[in-house]
């Protein structure tokens, strides 16, 4: 479709039909099938891909489908009618169904692989051929490519079936980790963070699947029994799903001169990403190997963006392997997240993650990242040593660019003009001994307390007297530390300096207010399990508006500490990666 006919004012998107004319097949057009394929689908075994960008795989729709829930908001965004989601061509269609389809969608969908690293350490270990040519997409499926409201979207279905690299395993996706992925992607776009988003969610009314899971009450660290659990179909949707994971993939295979075609397909894949995600940074008119070092630049700045905003709402993504981070800069794969309460630095929700992915370390996961993303890339300017050299410097520099973003962001939280260290240092001591809810608190800092009876809301134990001396004094030096900054913007600006009620509204801005629980969200899937959804569109209210403010009904509902009953809860306070 060309972009002077998406200049057009689009028409609602009412039926499948209608948006059958807004397809762009970009990633099949550009890109190279497995030349082993079966181009009707038709493979849902486990096999090696030697070769190509992707394999055709027919999703194997869900039995029975019911609809839950889908996103009012980005339905807007997209172009569609909000009647869409109700008509019976989209159910089928998005739980898997790609029979009887008007005849410009393409009647299957398309999986790829990709590489694995774990904090730096490249691993072939979860291969089942112990090659590498067997990872990649084993139960997410892309089944369209459109251009609506002049922007182009990947759609994806999360849990449509084995494809050849589901390892063994049956290729469904848990009503449970369908909820909540579907219902945190929007969360984290509401909160100002780049995200692939959700498109709609159903589930099957019949079909099961065992997972292993806790029992009812349990504190245990692993899951103790195996039940049967209704699966869905989730679609999420982004410019593009292509991850360091998937470069890496292919630049492993440059390297190595695994077959004639491997360094060609890696620069193929490249340009498609700059295509996809990056063309409004970097003038495709010059040499491709300065593209490369400003994709490298650009894809350091998402990055580094990216995590500082993780922290900033306390966000933990639990797993950042590279294949669970997104080349185009943005929060991909939400399986065992979590969003820290009780702050601890070392805040990990998922019991197979260890500290290198926990709360706070996530920067030098981050890095880690990078490194193999510029690995992947390497051989593409073995023949330019100067911009090599430059790529090299590129990644080099990731970490102080990350220290930078990380200062901006606790000096927004804190309303200051300019990070202070020491004061930082001062209040995460203080966070930690007190026991503070971690977004509950920086709300309530968003006030502007004089002293710290007014933060105590956020504190899981009463206030020791020897701590109140501690909080107020830091209190008193923060304030002070405000009032600086207010001089210092009157200086910049010429203007007097802010008044309280200002910089109260820009740290609101910075802190939300209502945040993901998981105790909220618990609830909400086992309804859901009954045909109640009730839950389910309350919360996607709440999370969708994250820093509005709320009756007090509401308020009391969403905006308090976690009950003590839930602390070590398996499936509420920490979990395995069993969706």
């Amino acid at each position: 479709m060309s972009d002077d006919q998406q200049n057009k004012t689009q028409q609602p998107i009412q039926t499948v039909s209608d948006l059958a004319k807004h397809l762009d097949y970009s990633f099949l057009n550009s890109l190279v099938m497995d030349p082993d394929a079966r181009v009707d689908g038709s493979e849902h075994n486990p096999r090696q891909v030697f070769s190509g960008h992707y394999v055709p795989v027919t999703p194997t729709p869900i039995a029975n489908p019911k609809y839950v829930a889908h996103s009012h908001t980005f339905f807007k965004e997209l172009g569609f009618d909000n009647s869409l989601a109700y008509t019976p061509e989209f159910m089928r269609l998005f739980s898997g169904d790609m029979s009887s389809l008007p005849s410009d969608i393409k009647p299957h969908g398309w999986a790829t692989g990709y590489a694995l690293s774990i904090y730096g350490t490249e691993y072939i270990q979860q291969c089942p051929f112990s090659t590498g040519n067997g990872y990649g997409d084993g139960r997410a499926l892309s089944i369209l490519e459109t251009v609506t409201n002049k922007k182009r979207y990947e759609m994806q279905l999360k849990g449509a079936g084995r494809t050849p690299y589901c390892r063994g395993a049956d290729g469904r996706a848990v009503l449970r980790s369908s909820v909540r992925e579907f219902l945190v992607q929007e969360h984290m776009h509401a909160l100002g963070i780049p995200t692939s988003r959700s498109l709609s969610l159903f589930m099957s009314q019949s079909e099961t699947v065992d997972r292993p899971w806790y029992l009812e009450g349990s504190n245990s660290q692993d899951p103790e029994v195996m039940v049967p659990n209704l699966v869905a179909i989730s679609t999420r949707v982004a410019p593009s799903f292509i991850r360091v994971g998937q470069l890496e993939l292919f630049g492993r295979r440059a390297r190595s001169n695994q077959h004639p075609l491997a360094l060609q397909e890696l620069k193929l894949l490249v340009e498609h990403l700059i295509e996809r995600e990056y063309k409004n940074d970097i003038d495709t008119n010059q040499p491709f190997e300065a593209q490369l070092v400003a994709l490298a630049t650009a894809f350091r700045d998402r990055l580094t963006s990216l995590v500082a905003h993780w922290v900033r709402v306390g966000y933990c993504q639990g797993n950042f392997n590279s294949d669970n981070c997104a080349a185009g800069g943005y929060t991909l794969d939400y399986g065992p997240f979590g969003f820290c309460e009780l702050f601890d630095p070392a805040y990990q929700p998922w019991t197979g993650g260890g500290r290198h992915f926990s709360f706070l370390n996530q920067p030098v996961a981050a890095e880690k990242n990078f490194g193999m993303f510029c690995r992947a890339i390497e051989p593409l300017l073995t023949d330019t040593p100067h911009e090599l050299e430059a790529l090299r410097n590129i990644n080099e520099n990731f970490a102080s660019v990350m220290q930078q973003k990380m200062n901006t962001m606790w000096a927004a939280k804190l309303g200051l003009a300019a990070y202070d260290n020491e004061l930082l240092l001062q209040l995460l001591h203080l966070m930690m001994r007190t026991g503070a809810d971690f977004n509950h608190f920086f709300r309530e800092l968003s006030h502007l307390p004089s002293d710290v009876e007014a933060l105590t809301t956020s504190f899981y134990a009463p206030l020791k007297e020897d701590m109140v001396a501690q909080w107020n004094k830091w209190i008193q030096n923060w304030r002070a530390q405000l009032e600086k900054s207010g001089e210092k913007s009157s200086e910049e600006t010429g203007k007097e300096s802010d008044n309280v009620d200002e910089c109260a509204r820009r740290m609101k801005l910075t802190n939300p207010k209502f945040t993901w629980r998981e105790w909220f969200v618990v609830p909400a899937y086992k309804d859901a399990e009954g045909g109640k959804f009730e839950r389910i569109h309350a919360l996607q209210d709440m999370l969708t508006k994250p820093y509005d403010e709320r009756s007090e009904h509401e308020q009391s509902q969403y905006y308090r500490l976690r009950p003590r009953e839930f602390f070590g809860a398996g499936g509420i306070s920490h979990y395995s990666c069993s969706s």
